[in-house]
C-alpha cells in the first residue's frame, strides 16, 4: 500500500504548517521551497516526531538542481523522498534507494509525451502530475507509463480527492490544510 495507507500528502510551504503537522497523526509530507540552511533542522524535528520527508529537490534555494546536490541530499540529508521534475535528480535518488517522483506538468500534449520518455529512461516510483483535478489524464498517464500516480495542484474539495482516487491515484499532495485531515479511507 502505497506511503502507508495515507491518500493525502501535505505540501508544506511555511515553518508554521511544518510546525502544525508535526503534532498530527500524519506520517508524510512534503516540504516545497525550503531554504538550504533549514534542512537540518527540518529533518531533526521531523524525525523526533516519526515524519517521513519528501522533499522537492527542485525548490530547495542556495542548492543547485543536479545530480551532486541530490546526492548531498541522499546521502547527508536523507529524506524519505525527492520529486523533480529533472530525470537526473529522479535516477539519482533512485540510485540511492531514496523514494523518487519525477513531477509532470499537463501543460499539452508534447510536454506530456515529453515526459512519458523521461518516465521510460529514468523508472521514478511514482508521477506526480500537475494540475491534479483532470481525473481521466490520470488514469491515461497511469495506463501509459505503468507507474504509480499522485495528484497534485488545484485539488480544492473532498470530491475532486475522490474523484481522482478512483481515477488511479495512489495519493494527492495539497498544500491547502483544510484538505490535509479529510477521511478518504
Amino acid at each position: 500500500m502505497a506511503f502507508n495507507g495515507q491518500y493525502i500528502l501535505p505540501a508544506i510551504k511555511s515553518m508554521k504548517d511544518f510546525e502544525k503537522i508535526l503534532k498530527s497523526e500524519i506520517e508524510y509530507i512534503v516540504m516545497l521551497e525550503v531554504h538550504i540552511a533549514q534542512l537540518e533542522s527540518i529533518m531533526k524535528y521531523a524525525g523526533q516526531h516519526h515524519k517521513k520527508v519528501i522533499l522537492h529537490a527542485d525548490l530547495i534555494q542556495g542548492l543547485k538542481n543536479d545530480e551532486y546536490s541530490t546526492e548531498y541530499l541522499c546521502q547527508k540529508v536523507k529524506p524519505a523522498g525527492l520529486i523533480s521534475t529533472r530525470g537526473s535528480v529522479v535516477k539519482t535518488a533512485k540510485k540511492n534507494k531514496i523514494l523518487a517522483i519525477q513531477r509532470l506538468f499537463l501543460l499539452d500534449t508534447l510536454a506530456i509525451e515529453t515526459s512519458y520518455r523521461l518516465a521510460e529512461k529514468v523508472h521514478p516510483d511514482y508521477i506526480e502530475v500537475l494540475p491534479g483535478c483532470v481525473p481521466h489524464l490520470i488514469e491515461k498517464v497511469h495506463l501509459e507509463t505503468k507507474i504509480p500516480v499522485i495528484a497534485g495542484g488545484l485539488i480544492t474539495k473532498k470530491e475532486e480527492i475522490t474523484s481522482v482516487l478512483n481515477a488511479g491515484a495512489k495519493a494527492i499532495t495539497t498544500s491547502r490544510s483544510e484538505l490535509w485531515s479529510v477521511n478518504v479511507g
